[in-house]
């Protein structure tokens, strides 16, 4: 089994690089790039000084020795596939490149980001597993009851809506300017937040926090709840749950002390994606709620086309993407000494 996970971390390095390949290829080729935005801006300028007659209209010409200077500062002005090579040898050194919009390295951009998205995916999977598993054992319990159907009726209606069309219509509810002025319009913090008082503080926080990671969970309470349900259910019919009842075991401590206990087997591969957190949510709950995390990050940098800092957050989305699928096949066969992988 040790030479499987040996191959299974040695095929990082081909499935990272495809996947750096194919997204590379795509923003290179995809319309609209930082080179074209550039030229658009400097036409705009060209076309706006020659209605106040400062300029000519010919300033919308702009010299061929321009447009190679600026494709020499994007490097377009080499084949994709040595800007591909120059690029993975610059990560091999540990450089992300430098941003076209903050004007900083990619890697300062980038990690001023990763306490608040740590913040949020930390708390929205904690409080993911406190609720759906204890709410999963109950319904399984309870199987076939009106708490089990309605319940059901509302996890799953709650998957089928998207994170942030649900923080949007929350917002609409409860933020502020609202009739039920609960819960503020978005931001991490308030104003001024450092000269609050610690009570004020733990509140203000809280405030900005119940929404977004009420965004997060819904779409994963289904998923976790409905799998701890139905493997609770399979080994309540097993043998050696009717042999604890046959020898005058409570009914709680054989739920909780033999089929809850075989059940975690299953979920707790979801631990070893305890390092994608850094990247937990939807960018566009982050942007509903203002929330200037990697989401937010990797939004406007789409829509600005800072391709290194696109390629940045892709870099280590994959890299905790990929680790934690190997990491959640440890944690299985540590749980479970049955497994063995070939």
């Amino acid at each position: 089994m040790t030479f499987y996970f040996i191959r299974r971390f040695l095929l990082i390095i081909p499935t990272f690089l495809g996947i750096t390949l194919i997204t590379f290829l795509i923003l290179q080729i995809v319309p609209g790039g930082p080179l074209e935005m550039e030229i658009m801006k400097i036409r705009m300028g060209g076309q706006k000084g020659g209605e106040s007659g400062s300029t000519s209209g010919s300033t919308q010409n702009i010299p061929q020795s321009a447009i190679d200077e600026l494709k020499k500062f994007y490097g377009f002005d080499k084949p994709i596939h040595e800007r591909y090579l120059i690029w993975v040898g610059n990560l091999l050194k540990f450089d992300l490149g430098r941003s076209y919009v903050y004007s900083e390295p990619v890697w300062d951009v980038i990690k001023s980001r990763f306490p608040v998205s740590i913040y949020f995916g930390l708390i929205g999977f904690i409080l993911t597993y406190m609720v759906c598993v204890p709410l999963g054992v109950y319904k399984a319990v309870k199987n076939g009851s009106v708490f089990d159907f309605i319940s059901s009726s509302l996890v799953f209606i709650g998957y089928s809506i998207p994170g942030f069309a649900f923080g949007a219509l929350m917002l609409v509810l409860f933020g502020g300017g609202s009739f039920w002025n609960v819960f503020p319009l978005g931001g991490f913090r308030s104003d001024g937040w450092d000269d609050f008082s610690f009570g004020a503080k733990i509140w203000d926080q809280a405030k900005h926090t119940f929404l977004p990671v009420l965004s997060y969970m819904i779409g994963s309470f289904a998923t976790l709840t409905i799998l701890t349900k139905n493997t609770v259910i399979d080994n309540l019919g097993q043998d050696y749950i009717r042999t604890a009842f046959s020898k005058g075991i409570s009914e709680k401590k054989v739920i909780f002390g033999h089929a809850l206990r075989n059940s975690m087997i299953p979920i707790a591969t979801g631990l070893g994606h305890f390092l994608s957190l850094v990247l937990a949510g939807s960018f566009l709950i982050e942007k509903v709620f203002n929330i200037n995390g990697m989401g937010l990050l990797g939004y406007t940098s789409i829509v600005q086309r800072d391709y290194p800092v696109v390629m940045g957050i892709l870099v280590i989305s994959t890299l905790l993407l990929l680790i934690g699928n190997i990491l959640s096949d440890m944690i299985y066969a540590i749980v479970d000494p049955r497994i063995r992988f070939n």
